[in-house]
């Protein structure tokens, strides 16, 4: 979870009015075809765009009286991908019961996340392990992409939301301990590669197939590029919990953007990053290589009030959750939808951008691109109906409406 000194807050913007569908909504058996639409292809842009769903899948021909739903209007994208995140809609990721996980899971599918990575935050290792294995059956079910181990192994120089008093250096036994507990199931593990074992740990992950995020570190500039070298390829939270950009120490922040190597997350929500930085990221790392996160925890989708982030109490205000003791930023209360919103309303990023940097970019790094991340033939059918102005109006994920549009 990202820690901050200040904040640069804008509103959030509208939510759909969309009706969600049932518990367990039912794929489009006999085929759909989506007409009309500006749609988001991995070519760019395309007017009046037609998507054909059958069964599950995206398919390039419809089949024989498919009804066809007309949205001129409005905006057409693939479903989010989101690789960090904490919880949602009351419910916690790193302490929740397999209910309350599912819970969280979607409540960010009724703003557009069809593909998530649960992340855990610091806790004891035993504790970790056995929310590892929890998370590991609903990632086997298809429920969630994987497990993102956020903590224990990081600096407390720059611990954030973190309990300082579990945290510990990345040795490479303890490290294969988690991975080992998720059975397969973990995405990523977030470092401070500058503490003993980071750099042994980088290689361990790499080797079993696991991403290494630089994260929550006090390294120096030459430290982050060893960490590199070693085999890391993700920035966690750029910007948030580690050494600001210096003239003469440039720290981890220019190591990080320069590098073709690295995917760069960063929490669009107004409050973790002044919008100059955003523009700073795409402009080094280009639209490829960014990926943006809610960092949500189980605030999100539930409102302002007192809640628990593994051992640490926060208060949400105003949707911007606090540490109750230090006042650290604690992850954010963000959805994709309203990140998408800012991000092309506010910051002014092209739409085809924004989007890659919710869905394409994301889903390359996890090695699912095959399968989600954007709107082509063969591909899962998870996909997103927007407004003109960039409201979320309907959710698809693999055929089934998670959210029904309510069209005109």
């Amino acid at each position: 979870m990202a820690a901050n000194e200040r904040d640069y807050s804008a509103p959030s913007g509208a939510r759909g009015t969309a009706r969600p569908a049932t518990a367990n909504p039912q794929p489009v058996t006999h085929g759909l075809i989506l007409d009309g639409a500006r749609t988001v292809l991995p070519t760019g842009v395309v007017d009046k765009g037609r998507l054909v769903v059958d069964g599950t899948k995206l398919a390039a021909a419809a089949p024989e009286n498919a009804p066809l739903v007309d949205l001129t209007g409005h905006w057409l994208l693939p479903g989010f991908v989101d690789i960090h995140n904490h919880g949602g809609g009351g419910a916690s990721f790193s302490s929740g019961t397999a209910k309350e996980i599912l819970t969280g899971v979607r409540a960010h599918r009724a703003h557009g996340t069809t593909t998530l990575v649960a992340s855990t935050v610091t806790d004891d290792m035993d504790v970790l392990a056995r929310q590892a294995g929890l998370l590991s059956e609903l990632a086997e079910q298809g429920e969630i992409a994987g497990i993102h181990f956020e903590g224990p192994f990081i600096s407390p120089c720059r611990k954030g939301a973190h309990s300082e008093a579990l945290l510990r250096d990345p040795d490479p036994a303890e490290v294969r301990k988690l991975v080992d507990a998720a059975r397969g199931q973990a995405r990523m593990v977030t470092l401070a590669t500058e503490l003993p074992g980071g750099i042994e740990s980088v290689r361990l992950l790499a080797e079993h197939g696991v991403i290494a995020a630089v994260g929550h570190t006090d390294a120096t500039y030459e430290q982050t590029l060893e960490a590199i070298e070693a085999g890391a390829t993700v920035a966690t939270h750029l910007f948030n919990a580690m050494p600001p950009l210096g003239h003469r120490a440039p720290g981890p922040i220019a190591a990080l953007l320069e590098d073709e190597r690295i995917t760069v997350e960063l929490i669009n929500d107004g409050t973790h990053l002044h919008p100059a930085a955003l523009q700073l990221a795409f402009h080094h790392a280009g639209p490829n290589r960014v990926a943006f996160i809610t960092d949500a925890m189980d605030a999100a989708g539930s409102g302002d009030g007192r809640y628990l982030l593994g051992p640490l109490e926060v208060e949400v205000t105003d949707g911007v959750a606090r540490l109750v003791e230090g006042g650290s930023i604690a992850g954010s209360t963000l959805t994709l939808d309203r990140a998408l919103r800012r991000a092309v309303t506010v910051d002014g990023l092209p739409v085809e951008h924004a989007v890659a940097a919710l869905s394409a970019n994301p889903a390359r790094l996890l090695g699912c691109y095959d399968r989600v991340g954007s709107l082509e033939p063969g591909k899962d059918a998870d996909l997103l109906v927007l407004d003109a102005d960039f409201t979320l109006k309907g959710v698809m994920r693999k055929g089934a409406w998670v959210v029904v549009p309510e069209l005109p």
